[in-house]
């Protein structure tokens, strides 16, 4: 058990608890194999004992996969959720009318054998694009996996939504709210196709906190842009990027209102998980040996600080810059001058941690030594100032290598 950790901004005290997305009160997990693509954990099921309110965020990919449409559509029908059920290995993603019937079929089969209204579970795919799922497999396992629900299996399940990811991403927290012990649990995947635009690859949020669904999409929106959409591996946007987050109130806390007290902990919570996991994501992108925190300090509005940080994110140069821990500075200012935000070359000043690079009117303060210390580390940050007004915002993103361009080469194969 670690020690509780107090948010600053707000003042909030959290602890690091076990037990994932099984750590709230009344939340289940479980995974098998099924031998989707690969001999390895490739499905499972996040339920809750009761009805419980949704949020989602989804990918904004022209070409979202048939379980994006699906979880879309029973968001409208409803605004509580039972489970989910998740398979890995095939995205069913380029799957036409074939593909959403299978996934509505997941659907149908996980309610079924819950119990609970089709409307009320969502379905989620990762893996291979253009490939129709194996049906009879993720059919015939449903039923199984429903009988194995456990408060214990949120590792299982953890590792059943992995793709090329090297380990599983899970995490939980619990929180004092109005004198009730409210829990918030995750677990995420992700480790290419990371540009998410509104998420990551996957990621499934439960709570034991009161919350009403319309708060709930709120708030997991609010805290999704400062996480998962500020991490950057690749700068491609995946078909089936998509957050999930359930909420069921068996915390007993008092139903939180916009703006009170304990929602401002609760949201200080939660975004702490979600920048927890993102930068998790980070860390293990595909052939990544370093995670960079990029600060933009001094943009007129926080849009051009997002842009900019954005546009050195997803730099194939400085990327690659970063993995030969060379200080190219002018790569970084070269994304800055076509992120497409109105800017002033010569007012920009850069360092690598506390290591000044550049000053102002292009004072060029680079010591190749001392840069290169940084930029050898496995985390480090990199701080831009734009001196055109008090916006910011921070993005992380990691180095580009050749193990990437390998994975990605035969990832079908």
């Amino acid at each position: 058990m670690s020690a509780v950790i107090t948010l600053e901004k707000t003042n909030t005290m959290l602890e690091e608890i076990s037990g994932g997305v099984c750590a709230p009160l009344g939340f289940k997990a479980a995974a098998m194999q099924v031998n989707i693509r690969k001999p390895k954990k490739d499905m499972a099921i996040i339920a809750s004992d009761v009805a419980a309110a949704v949020a989602g965020v989804f990918t904004r990919n022209k070409a979202a996969a048939a379980p994006i449409q699906v979880c879309q559509q029973h968001l409208q029908k409803s605004s509580v959720a039972r489970a989910v059920v998740v398979n890995s290995g095939n995205a069913n993603a380029c799957t036409g009318e074939q593909g959403r019937r299978d996934a509505t079929a997941m659907a149908r089969e996980t309610a079924k054998c819950l119990g609970v209204p089709e409307e009320q579970v969502w379905v989620s795919s990762t893996g291979v694009i253009g490939q129709h799922l194996p049906m009879e497999k993720i059919l015939s396992a449903i039923p199984d996996l429903s009988k194995t629900l456990t408060n214990t299996g949120s590792s299982d399940a953890a590792a059943a939504i992995m793709t090329t990811d090297t380990f599983p991403k899970e995490l939980a927290v619990k929180l004092s709210l109005g004198g009730k012990d409210v829990r918030i649990g995750a677990i995420a995947k992700g480790s290419g196709m990371i540009a998410p635009n509104m998420a990551t690859m996957l990621g499934f949020v439960t709570t034991d906190a009161n919350i009403p669904p319309p708060l709930l999409q709120k708030t997991l929106s609010r805290a999704n842009a400062v996480s998962f959409n500020r991490i950057s591996v690749d700068g491609d946007c995946s078909t089936n990027d998509m957050v999930m987050m359930m909420a069921n109130g068996l915390a007993e806390n008092d139903p939180m209102a916009d703006g009170s007290e304990s929602y401002l902990h609760f949201y200080a919570a939660l975004e702490y998980v979600l920048i927890k996991l993102a930068k998790t994501i980070v860390k293990d992108g595909e052939g990544a040996t370093k995670l960079i925190e990029i600060h933009i300090n001094g943009a007129r509005t926080e849009n051009d600080a997002v842009q900019a940080a954005r546009a050195i994110a997803n730099s194939p140069l400085v990327k690659t810059a970063f993995h030969a821990s060379d200080a190219n500075w002018g790569r970084i200012m070269a994304a800055i001058g076509y992120s497409g935000i109105e800017v002033v070359p010569e007012n920009v000043e850069i360092s690598f941690g506390d290591v000044p690079i550049l000053k102002k009117n292009f004072d060029i303060m680079l010591d190749e030594r001392k840069a290169k210390e940084v930029l050898l580390k496995s985390e480090f940050e990199v701080n831009v100032n734009l001196n055109q007004g008090e916006a910011s915002a921070t993005f992380w993103t990691c180095d580009l290598s050749a193990k990437y361009v390998e994975i990605n080469g035969s990832y079908r194969t």
